[in-house]
């Protein structure tokens, strides 16, 4: 026998799970935003989380959950500072190619949608309790 049907529950879960680990990586990029290092291979990369999403054929719903987390964007700009003591012989640092402006979007979505499926969670609830009422 197959595994029991999911419940509306456990879809909204796993997609919250979901958004939550977006929201961490986004935060990681932009705390992240402007460092610097002595080298390409050092510097900061920006992160995201590659999503993997599942059809239930028993309960017919679609779920979501996080594959890997993988790196993205653009690489790291080299720029001269030889008074920067992660600078290199050649007076060079790299710096991360965060783009600030794409993570507080991201931000914003990833936000949203979290938001979304909390309140499928609370609406769920309360057809549950609205409809244990009418077996009084």
């Amino acid at each position: 026998m197959g595994n029991p049907p999911l419940s509306i529950f456990q879809v909204s879960g796993r997609a919250m799970s979901a958004q939550l680990l977006r929201m961490n990586t986004t935060a990681s990029n932009l705390a992240n935003a402007g460092t610097v290092a002595s080298s390409p291979e050092a510097a900061y990369r920006t992160i995201k989380p590659v999503f993997r999403s599942a059809f239930d054929e028993a309960s017919g719903l679609s779920t979501v959950d996080v594959e890997q987390i993988v790196t993205a964007g653009a690489e790291p700009t080299k720029r001269y500072d030889p008074g920067n003591p992660l600078a290199d012989k050649d007076g060079n640092v790299w710096e991360s190619a965060v783009d600030e402006t794409r993570e507080l979007v991201d931000m914003l979505e990833s936000s949203r949608t979290y938001q979304n499926n909390v309140e499928v969670m609370q609406t769920a609830k309360q057809l549950i309790v609205d409809t244990l009422k009418l077996g009084r």
